[in-house]
């Protein structure tokens, strides 16, 4: 089991964290954690492009001239797609784009991710992430205390109102609920900043 060290707010030790290797010392399964990553975009999509095909435009089907002798194209309809407002040739249409994974493959690719953050040494644990004034300079002063690299996704076991208006007008800084965490998140941001109670509730879904 790794043994991390525990920082406040302000970036100061404040003791120390053992981590269970069920969670976080998981070997590192790309494919899984790529199906995972799919799946979840796919299901992020709304699916309702919708254009009309030539038989759904407005308009007459009447030839719009004689076959011969006009110099021009013969036509047969002006609803085709080479009109302006003609119909569209295969016009997408609204349609499911979901994929189904079940979640022993969801925990599975989660606890891999977190697996890879902690060997990579971009895993900050917190005795606890509460911005009481809900001002976005405490929350950026938060970062430019760890002076972090990259992105930063923060996971603790309950966010405020207060954390959320804090944080939400700084780019590249998320926070989540522990409940709510998936491996996409955890793969999007390149720091991860847990709670001592999200791992708390990590550990305890292992088991």
């Amino acid at each position: 089991m790794a043994r991390v060290k525990v920082y406040n707010m302000k970036a100061e030790e404040v003791g120390t964290q053992t981590l269970k290797d069920s969670v976080f010392g998981v070997e590192y399964n790309e494919p899984l954690i790529h199906e995972v990553v799919v799946a979840y975009n796919a299901n992020q999509r709304q699916g309702n492009k919708s254009t009309l095909t030539r038989s759904e435009v407005r308009g007459h089907s009447a030839k719009p001239y004689r076959q011969k002798g006009t110099g021009h194209a013969r036509q047969g309809s002006t609803k085709g797609p080479q009109y302006k407002g003609g119909g569209v040739v295969f016009a997408p249409k609204p349609r499911d784009f979901s994929k189904k994974v079940n979640k022993v493959k969801k925990y599975g690719a989660l606890v891999s991710a977190l697996s890879a953050k902690l060997a990579d040494k971009q895993i900050t644990v917190l005795d606890k992430f509460e911005i009481e004034s809900a001002k976005t300079k405490d929350a950026q002063s938060f970062l430019n205390a760890f002076k972090f690299d990259g992105s930063v996704l923060v996971v603790s076991a309950a966010n405020s109102d207060a954390n959320l208006k804090a944080t939400n007008n700084i780019e590249r800084l998320d926070v989540v609920n522990v409940e709510l965490l998936n491996t996409y998140e955890v793969v999007a941001h390149k720091n991860v900043v847990l709670t001592q109670e999200a791992i708390k509730f990590l550990e305890e879904g292992a088991e």
